[in-house]
């Protein structure tokens, strides 16, 4: 067994849930698709893919595979095109381990701050180097080999898994997560996306996206100005959510951290904070969580935010 092998089975051996341990957390699919890969020579091709990957796969890759339009023909493009990409993946799955342990600790405070919290599976998949992740009602879904390569938030691999997954397992959490589609307003994609990243913070200690306290230093003022110009226009084609990494100058998804700053706000003003957390899951009215958030474009935030008590 190589040394690659032997990190990657270490990595996986965890997939059994634990008795009494919530939410069940799923890598079986990891495991499947690097046997695939070692038994094809780290190229399997389409048919195979579909046949030793997909065909016996969890339930979980095969909703993955279909909120992102993921196929065997994706992957195996992906493998001759980026190589690269799944050596990464095997190499960082060492990092698995210990992102488990801290993602009980942030799941245990979720369920002690906000009693309705669901423990919805969260899959652990292979997929073709995006999405990095999904959360919705029905669970989690990260494609590991896109988080593995995605260095932007955080170069450390264990805190960047902890971080995005806790913000996705946020997802799982808002009963309106599957409402951002075609129609929805800035506002609430921006609250959507901003309130997961609150709660990845409130919950595993960061956001999600931590690079935006950089690109957006010294513009605060004038980026949040421009997003309460647009918070009605339509947020699909927008250039706050779900636009990519955009540039340096222009970098994408800003709308997120937007939303991170209403939310925060929001909880920072609000005397019941165990309701604010709430108000900030369930958005049931976006306009007065804005509204009564105190927010205003380039106010400056505390970093330490108080626990729900």
């Amino acid at each position: 067994m190589s040394r690659l092998m032997v990190a990657t089975a270490a990595a996986l051996a965890w997939a059994a849930p634990v008795a009494g341990q919530e939410p069940n957390v799923e890598t079986q699919d990891i495991e499947r698709f690097f046997s695939v890969y070692d038994a094809h020579g780290g190229a399997p091709d389409a048919a195979t893919l579909q046949r030793e990957y997909f065909d016996p796969g969890t339930r979980g890759l095969a909703e993955f595979a279909k909120l992102r339009r993921v196929s065997a023909e994706s992957i195996a493009r992906r493998l001759r095109s980026d190589p690269a990409l799944y050596v990464n993946a095997r190499e960082c799955a060492a990092a698995i381990p210990p992102v488990r342990v801290r993602l009980q600790k942030a799941l245990a405070e979720l369920r002690r701050s906000y009693a309705d919290a669901r423990m919805a599976p969260l899959h652990l998949v292979i997929g073709h180097g995006k999405p990095v992740g999904v959360g919705n009602p029905s669970g989690a879904y990260i494609g590991v080999e896109a988080l593995c390569a995605w260095t932007v938030p955080n170069p450390n691999v264990e805190d960047r898994f902890v971080h995005v997954i806790a913000h996705e397992y946020a997802h799982v959490q808002q009963p309106r997560a599957e409402e951002v589609n075609d129609d929805a307003s800035v506002l609430l994609a921006a609250l959507m996306e901003g309130g997961a990243e609150f709660v990845a913070e409130l919950t595993s200690g960061s956001v999600a996206y931590q690079h935006f306290a950089d690109v957006t230093k010294g513009r605060e003022k004038e980026i949040e100005a421009q997003f309460l110009r647009d918070i009605d226009a339509t947020a699909m084609g927008s250039k706050w959510v779900y636009n990519g990494f955009g540039t340096k100058e222009t970098p994408g998804d800003l709308g997120y951290w937007v939303g991170y700053r209403i939310c925060k706000s929001y909880y920072l003003n609000a005397r019941d904070k165990r309701q604010a957390l709430r108000d900030i899951i369930e958005l049931s009215d976006v306009r007065a969580i804005l509204d009564k958030s105190g927010w205003e474009p380039g106010m400056e935030l505390p970093a330490k935010l108080p626990p729900v008590e």
